[in-house]
């Protein structure tokens, strides 16, 4: 039998259940169960006119597999097209596809190889990846030729990463019947238009893509389809020294440089330091307190490269007492350690980047973000790993290192982009990287020097981790505190099983608890008005320190620099500069500050 016949194949509906010898099951994708309810407005919005390009944007986690698998099974039904191929980023996700299509009763082979020519007679079609068209597109556009041909290309994005890839895809599938994309990240601003998405200029001129369905993260949060997320974030004091061979230091989360934020950063993230495996601790015990209401929620670690993800791992094995399971290449044994590890009770996994998109182990509840990756692609693609929701009130929890450019984009985790082009790129920002991925890659290329090169390689030296805060819808919350102290497991002990509007509610009450307790600390401390100059001095002191630290707390949450919120704070309650003022004025400027993190003026 030819491929085009093969792939002429119809599927059964309710409406057409004439089905071929080979295929004498019926598809179960007519009972597969409700469609959610953007999932059928988007078809709706699809058969309304029946374009031949149609490009859906949907959040991770929402469903867009199960969209695109029932559009095709009515255009097969329909006879609109009769072979279906499907173009995936990675080998992982092509079984992944493979598997949820053949529970809707439509075949595809997902392990087609181009020097195979054509798909075996018992497929609708195939599953493949980015690169493997990239490298023959002159074959696969004659299979796309041989017959009426639906592409679903998922993560669509993935067109423009390479201009190989955007080429080949737009040979292979330019003759295709009908084209379906899907992405559920932002896209990236650069000059190289992805194929077969429509661009519209915007008001500055700058062409953006035009979405002919979109469904964000803040409505599918809304709608109860994917689970809200908490931001645990991790600050701590760093040291490290310079190929140059100088000593730095710096307190990981206070402004500072690009290159100085960067190589605190990636100190915080070496296996030799303290600060990983405190926050691998805490991020434990939160698991903990998450499988008290979820007995199989999992956890996962997204490391930066295979060094470090097996370092992670015996920490953890210490740590809990079990093995974790690791992912270090998208190979198929790789493939197959997801596999087990989602159907497993495992607590931990620990992967590089792989299982950063489109990997659906929906048991995931609690991340580790230990990655010197910041673009807003990549976070994007690494948070909806923890998004997918089973059943109402769970929550995902994602440690985080306190660097200002990855609070910026969990706090701005609901916010839709477009994919831009003609936007300008900064002198030290190229097409793939942001300015502080550049400056982490060339920390790595310091590291690897060999020893005949002049200097010296980058060498952690010290990592120590503190709480820091925790972000959760669009809020902050926390004043800090030391690993293991009542302000940090008062976070962690949040339970796993919460409605949004109870989360929000909980952090504004553990808070204000913490605000109390630092305010009876500190009128515990004031003297009594005696001539104690020696108290008086110790108590100044103290004061002067919980002031400076609360001021940084409140730099960070509202972006004003130091100095504004101190004259604000002189403006308000009098008195002269810190250094002049008295017990009682110093502590007249916390309780304002402690009024203004409650939310009172």
């Amino acid at each position: 039998m030819s491929t085009s016949s093969s792939s002429s194949l119809p599927v059964g509906t309710a409406a057409s259940t004439s089905l071929s010898p080979a295929f004498p099951e019926r598809a179960a994708w007519g009972t597969a169960g409700k469609l959610r309810a953007w999932q059928a407005e988007a078809l709706e919005e699809y058969f309304r006119e029946q374009p031949k390009d149609f490009l859906a944007v949907a959040t991770p986690g929402a469903g867009k597999t199960t969209f695109a698998l029932r559009l095709a099974a009515e255009l097969l039904a329909q006879r609109t097209v009769v072979r279906v191929t499907v173009v995936a980023p990675t080998e992982h996700l092509k079984r992944q596809w493979a598997d949820a299509a053949g529970r809707v009763g439509i075949r595809l082979d997902p392990n087609f190889r181009n020097s195979d020519g054509r798909h075996g007679a018992h497929f609708h079609g195939v599953a493949v990846t980015y690169a493997q068209v990239a490298s023959r597109p002159a074959l696969h556009r004659a299979r796309t030729e041989a017959g009426r041909t639906l592409v679903i290309l998922d993560e669509v994005h993935h067109g423009g990463d390479a201009l190989s890839w955007g080429e080949g895809i737009r040979e292979a599938f330019e003759p295709a019947a009908r084209r379906l994309s899907l992405t559920g990240t932002p896209f990236r601003s650069d000059t190289s238009p992805i194929p077969f998405v429509v661009y519209a200029p915007d008001q500055q001129g700058i062409r953006t893509s035009n979405a002919d369905y979109s469904y964000g993260y803040g409505r599918a949060l809304r709608d109860g389809v994917v689970r809200p997320v908490i931001f645990m974030a991790y600050a701590g004091q760093m040291r490290w020294r310079t190929r140059a061979g100088d000593e730095m230091s710096a307190l990981l989360g206070e402004p500072s440089t690009k290159d100085i934020t960067a190589q605190a950063w990636r100190t915080a993230l070496d296996p030799k330091g303290d600060w990983i495996p405190a926050v691998l601790r805490a991020a434990d015990r939160r698991l903990t307190e998450v499988r008290r209401g979820v007995p199989d929620a999992g956890a996962l670690v997204i490391a930066t490269d295979q060094q470090a993800a097996r370092a992670y791992a015996k920490m953890l094995r210490e740590i809990t007492g079990e093995p974790a399971t690791v992912v270090l290449s998208d190979e198929k044994e790789a493939s197959d350690r997801i596999d087990e590890f989602q159907e497993s009770g495992r607590r931990w996994m620990v992967a590089v980047r792989m299982v950063s998109e489109g990997v659906d182990v929906p048991r995931l509840a609690v991340g580790v973000y230990a990655t010197s990756t910041s673009t807003p692609l990549f976070f994007a693609q690494a948070v909806g790993r923890f998004v997918r929701a089973r059943k109402r009130g769970e929550t995902a929890s994602i440690f985080l290192p306190s660097v200002p450019l990855l609070l910026e984009l969990a706090n701005q985790l609901e916010v839709e982009r477009d994919h831009a082009l003609d936007r300008p790129k900064a002198d030290d920002e190229d097409e793939f990287f942001s300015p502080e991925d550049a400056l982490m890659a060339e920390a790595n290329r310091e590291e690897k020097a060999s020893d005949t090169q002049e200097g010296l390689p980058f060498e952690a030296l010290d990592a120590q981790a503190s709480f820091d805060r925790v972000l959760f819808d669009g809020g902050e919350f926390g004043t800090g505190g030391e690993m293991g102290s009542e302000d940090e497991l008062d976070f962690l002990g949040i339970p796993g099983l919460l409605e949004p509007s109870q989360v929000t509610e909980l952090l504004r009450q553990r808070q204000a608890d913490q605000v109390s307790k630092r305010n009876k600390k500190a009128a515990d401390q004031v003297p009594e008005p005696a001539q104690d100059t020696v108290a008086i001095h110790r108590a100044l002191k103290e004061q002067r320190a919980q002031l400076q630290s609360m001021v940084s707390a409140w730099a960070r949450r509202s972006g004003q620099p130091h100095g504004v919120i101190h004259s604000e704070l002189r403006r308000i309650c009098g008195g002269p500069a810190v250094a002049q003022a008295s017990v009682e004025q110093v502590q007249a400027r916390i309780e304002k500050l402690q009024a203004w993190f409650v939310g009172r003026k």
